[in-house]
């Protein structure tokens, strides 16, 4: 039982980070936004976190940091996806080539250390217990004691959910991915709902690049990300931009990376153990593409329009109407 009980806290631990930048991804998907930024903005995130924590040895002023190191990425992001009209894929990996680069070297000048930073003078984030859950044995185990922002990653599904398909903005976003055109014909600002959206996206995304260094973890490394801001995109690609199945995603998702952390106490070398996550989403992306093949030709069949044998066929009209018909 114990063991079973530390593999599903770990699973909320490991899940945290790709479930904040997912629901900021939703946001861009639906305005028919394809952000691959969102790896560099969560590196950009940890970082800031770890600066502002370092310098003031407070975690509010490393959460603060983090925040506006999203929305001043997320806003580079947009003035050229958005404005300039650059190629979006182009630019994500622009932004993202940016974020490692720019913090790896931001790591070794301010700091003077090559790998990872860690310092008892870097703030973590406050964990939470939940007073009801206490009564509960098994569920309080692994629902308490954990960073607050496992919890409010939690409740953010549920409001973006609820903001997505329940408030006009959410509906004028979701209008904006299906036709931007037609949007702007009715006084709505396209452009600017696609720039909401990556703002949104950012913030979510920094909040997640937070989490990942001062509450999973009390420190920064090179390229700490690590992958997770592509497994948030390829959640939000396989369950169609739906929040709530988001959630069960990201915690199947999270399952493999906690899968991962735990064997590697045991012989099996953990450079393959880190493969896990990595193996689950493109078992997952290839499941979804048999699946969405098999979908197409049905799709197509049934939008052909069969003849109605019901109408009858217009005779056939002579080339000259004024010459004599034969008897």
């Amino acid at each position: 039982m114990n063991v079973v009980v530390h593999m599903l806290k770990t699973t909320l631990l490991a899940a945290t980070p790709i479930l904040l930048a997912a629901v900021g991804g939703l946001y861009t998907y639906h305005a028919d936004v394809f952000n691959i930024a969102m790896e560099g903005i969560i590196l950009i995130g940890a970082f800031m976190g770890i600066l502002g924590s370092y310098m003031t040895g407070s975690w509010v002023v490393g959460v603060l940091f983090a925040l506006a190191g999203g929305v001043v990425i997320a806003g580079l992001f947009s003035f050229f996806a958005i404005y300039m009209q650059t190629d979006e894929f182009v630019t994500g990996i622009a932004v993202n080539m940016l974020a490692l680069g720019g913090t790896t070297y931001a790591l070794r000048q301010m700091f003077h250390v090559k790998g990872a930073l860690i310092d008892p003078a870097i703030q973590s984030l406050p964990k939470w217990d939940i007073p009801l859950l206490n009564r509960i044995p098994v569920v309080g185990d692994i629902f308490n004691g954990h960073p607050f922002m496992v919890y409010v990653s939690i409740l953010i599904v549920f409001l973006a959910s609820y903001h997505l398909y329940r408030t006009p903005y959410g509906l004028r976003l979701r209008a904006t991915g299906e036709d931007s055109r037609t949007v702007d014909s009715v006084g709505v600002h396209s452009a600017l709902m696609k720039t909401s959206a990556i703002m949104i996206s950012g913030i979510l995304c920094s909040l997640g690049g937070v989490y990942l260094s001062l509450g999973y973890v009390t420190l920064f490394a090179e390229n700490m990300s690590g992958g997770r801001g592509w497994i948030s995109l390829a959640v939000i690609i396989l369950t169609k931009g739906r929040p709530v199945n988001v959630l069960f995603m990201v915690l199947l998702f999270g399952f493999f990376d906690g899968l991962g952390l735990s064997l590697q106490h045991t012989a099996i070398p953990p450079q393959f153990t880190q493969m896990l996550p990595y193996i689950a989403t493109l078992v997952a992306l290839y499941f979804y593409s048999r699946k969405k093949k098999r979908q197409s030709p049905e799709t197509l069949k049934s939008s052909e329009t069969p003849e109605n044998p019901e109408i009858p066929k217009s005779p056939e009209t002579p080339e000259n109407p004024e010459a004599p018909q034969p008897v």
